[in-house]
Order: structure tokens, then C-alpha cells, then sequence
């Protein structure tokens, strides 16, 4: 195949690209269960010990955009190719211009970014592609990265859900984030970007 030249690719920036899941992802993705803090973070629950056969069923539903489940899921990889993490645009509600973004970053590329430059490139699809108006999400009580990330975002922090999630033997709170469209893009002036 001839090299692609990503220099004006809109799915990429100066730290990541996003790309379809793919089939050889099964391996990142079994890997990446293994990170229980991680995965209670993201998926608000102790998950039952991965397996290969999860990892490649999780990839097959949603290897180049096949998803049925409503999420638009992508595999974010770095400029050289690594495959770090991945990022999907979830709970659109057309009507009213909602939506929510999961994102997880692998063990080993946490801190420098690159969850940042992902969200910033799906916040732009969402508001500037899709017409949507209104980023909705929450972080779980004590997951202080994403909590930051939200922060540099320009999200708003809209509230607090008391004690909602059981986790190690403790209630845990949600933390409420919000960015609205006109809020993204000022940002985004101040940013220079």
C-alpha cells in the first residue's frame, strides 16, 4: 500500500490519530483488562478476570465502525503507530443535542496528553460535524486525571451524584462535567488552536 500522508487527516493532531478498531486490537484490549484501578474507573465495577475470547469478541463487535450498540468506537493510536487506549461517542441524543464520550488511555501513556488530544479531537466531530450542542459526562469519585483532563477541557463541573456506585466496599460519588458547544470553541480561541 502507497504511505498516506496525514499532514490535513481531521482524525489526527500533533500527539494522536484515531483510527477503526481493528482486528489485531484483541491483544491491546485483553492487556489493558488487567488494569483493575483502571477499569473500575471506567466501567464503575470489578469486572470478572478478562479472556481472550472477550478481547476478541469486544473487537469483532466493533472492528471498523460495526458497533449496533450505539457508540461510535475508535482506537487511539500515537505518531508512531501505537495503539494506547480508545475513545467512543456514546449516549447521542439528536434531538436534543446530547452526547458523552468513554475514554481510557493504557497504563504506560497516561500523563502525557494524549487523552487530551483525543477528546479535543472528538469534542470537534461532536460540535462541529455532528451539530451536536451539549457534552455530558462524569468522573468517578477519586479518578483525578480525568477529573483534570475535564478541567483543561474548559468542562464545567455541573454538580455532584452522591454515593451512586458500590465499589470495594464503599458508596463512591459521580462528579458531573458539562461543555457546551459555544463554551468548546471559545476554548478552543484561547487555546489557539
Amino acid at each position: 500500500m502507497r504511505e498516506i500522508d496525514y499532514t490535513d487527516y481531521f482524525w489526527q493532531d500533533e500527539k494522536v490519530r484515531l483510527r477503526t478498531i481493528q482486528e489485531e486490537d484483541w491483544e491491546s484490549s485483553y492487556i489493558s483488562d488487567f488494569d483493575t484501578p483502571a477499569r473500575i474507573l471506567l466501567e464503575c465495577a470489578v469486572e470478572l478476570p478478562p479472556t481472550i475470547v472477550g478481547a476478541k469478541k469486544f473487537v469483532e463487535d466493533n472492528a471498523n465502525f460495526s458497533s449496533t450498540n450505539g457508540r461510535i468506537m475508535f482506537t487511539i493510536e500515537n505518531l508512531d503507530g501505537d495503539n494506547i487506549g480508545g475513545i467512543n461517542l456514546n449516549s447521542i441524543n439528536e434531538r436534543n443535542g446530547t452526547f458523552s464520550i468513554g475514554i481510557v488511555i493504557d497504563k504506560e501513556y497516561r500523563g502525557k496528553g494524549y487523552g487530551t488530544s483525543a477528546m479535543k479531537i472528538l469534542l470537534k466531530y461532536a460540535f462541529l460535524e455532528r451539530r451536536l450542542n451539549k457534552f455530558n459526562d462524569y468522573v468517578l469519585e477519586g479518578n483525578v486525571g480525568s477529573a483534570q483532563m475535564m478541567r483543561k477541557l474548559g468542562c464545567i463541573q455541573e454538580g455532584v451524584r452522591r454515593q451512586v456506585v458500590y465499589v470495594n466496599g464503599k458508596y463512591l460519588d459521580f462528579i458531573l462535567f458539562g461543555l457546551t458547544k459555544d463554551e468548546f470553541i471559545e476554548k478552543q480561541k484561547e487555546d489557539g488552536a
